[in-house]
């Protein structure tokens, strides 16, 4: 049976994807040392990234998969990826890394497809892109770089930023001219489970195949939330519309893993 550990299982996506893999592999997870309710948990170590190495942990438990949904300290999450790219050359594991449509927040014309070059003009986006190129110098069979765009869901910190901002009369604020993909977090579990199950390789954008503007998407998801009307911010950063989405094309995925805008507003009321 592979054994799986995922980094940062406490967080919203990495513990949703522990919740997916635990019942079909041996599944482990990391905690921030302040997450206290899983400090009893056998399954659970804690790791703070900023202190320890995580060479210590990797050579005790020895997983076979390794999934980074790790945040924090950039020089701290580089300096932990790095030892994880050392401990899978030297052994029988691959790394699945979790990244984000910000390495392409630079291209501003078009939405962005698997292998096209990263390029970004934020800090965030930088940060992913230097995980991401000494993942592509190793072998094919030794990553999977996953980029995903903004991630919804019932119980998604997005949703519940929604509801509370609608809720204590505040305003959210949209972007009317920037056009988007999106995705929600079960699809994005159910995703991955199929790549560690196919044994896939390289890069995925796990990504609806349409398109829409944010201030649309938020709308959507508000009205289906039944909030009639709520007060939006509008925030024009261009005079054109401008594309931070990445779309799946090279790898894609069966047509039951697919999604579509339209599915991950309707996931925003489903518990």
């Amino acid at each position: 049976m592979k054994k799986i550990l995922i980094l940062g299982a406490s967080g919203f996506i990495g513990n949703a994807l522990y919740k997916e893999l635990c019942s079909y592999f041996d599944t482990y997870g990391t905690y921030s040392s302040n997450a206290g309710p899983y400090s009893g948990n056998r399954k659970f170590f804690a790791f703070d990234q900023e202190a320890e190495d995580i060479s210590v942990l990797l050579e005790n438990l020895r997983p076979t998969i390794i999934i980074s949904a790790l945040r924090g300290n950039f020089d701290a999450q580089v300096h932990t990826h790095f030892s994880i790219i050392n401990y899978i050359m030297q052994n029988d594991c691959k790394l699945i890394y979790i990244s984000s449509a910000n390495v392409f927040d630079a291209f501003t014309n078009y939405p962005s497809y698997e292998y096209d070059k990263t390029l970004s003009q934020s800090v965030y986006g930088r940060f992913k892109i230097k995980i991401e190129n000494a993942l592509l110098r190793l072998p094919n069979n030794k990553y999977n770089i996953v980029r995903l765009p903004m991630v919804f869901g019932s119980n998604s910190p997005r949703v519940l930023e929604i509801k509370n901002k609608i809720e204590f009369g505040e305003a959210i604020e949209v972007f009317p001219n920037v056009v988007v993909n999106a995705t929600e977090i079960t699809r994005v579990t159910q995703q991955i489970h199929y790549i560690i199950n196919r044994k896939k390789q390289g890069v995925f954008h796990l990504g609806s195949n349409d398109l829409t503007h944010q201030h649309d998407l938020i709308l959507d998801i508000a009205e289906t939330l039944g909030y009639k009307n709520p007060l939006l911010k509008q925030v024009y950063d261009s005079n054109y519309d401008r594309f931070l989405a990445v779309l799946p094309k090279d790898n894609l995925l069966p047509k039951n893993l697919q999604i579509s805008v339209q599915d991950v507003v309707r996931s925003s009321v489903i518990v």
